[in-house]
């Protein structure tokens, strides 16, 4: 049992070594990974062979995506890709609220749905907008 439990460790450190400076997994490649395994899986019942080689051409290609991003050494890159993917999900899940962009320094403003057309002010540089929310 103890050579068994060395060997586990040794593979275990081995990989610890490898994946250092690395990004890894966040959710961005979670989402893609199961988008390309989503695809795969419909691809199987697809009865049009051409249809069916181009899904599971697209999976491939995100799987690929998903392997490059986690073994990328840009990790600032990554985690900034990943920053942008979350924040386009929150904006997707805010029911109650609106999201624009300052014109003058493209600062992010959320303001509430409903109010009709309001004044908006930047908080970054004080500009004033108008917008029908």
């Amino acid at each position: 049992m103890s050579a068994i439990r060395k060997f586990f460790q040794k593979l275990s450190q081995s990989l610890t070594r490898a994946m250092s400076g690395r990004y890894g997994m966040d959710k961005l490649n979670s989402v893609l990974l199961w988008t390309s395994v989503a695809i795969v899986f419909v691809a199987m019942f697809l009865p049009w062979a051409m249809v069916r080689l181009i899904c599971t051409m697209l999976a491939y290609v995100l799987m690929g995506v998903v392997l490059y991003r986690t073994f990328s050494r840009q990790t600032y890159k990554r985690y900034r890709e990943n920053r942008r993917f979350l924040m386009l999900l929150d904006r997707v899940r805010d029911r109650e609220h609106r999201h624009f962009e300052c014109p003058r320094c493209h600062q992010p403003v959320r303001v509430p749905r409903g109010k009709g057309k309001i004044a908006i002010t930047c908080p970054k540089c004080r500009e004033k907008f108008i917008k029908k929310t």
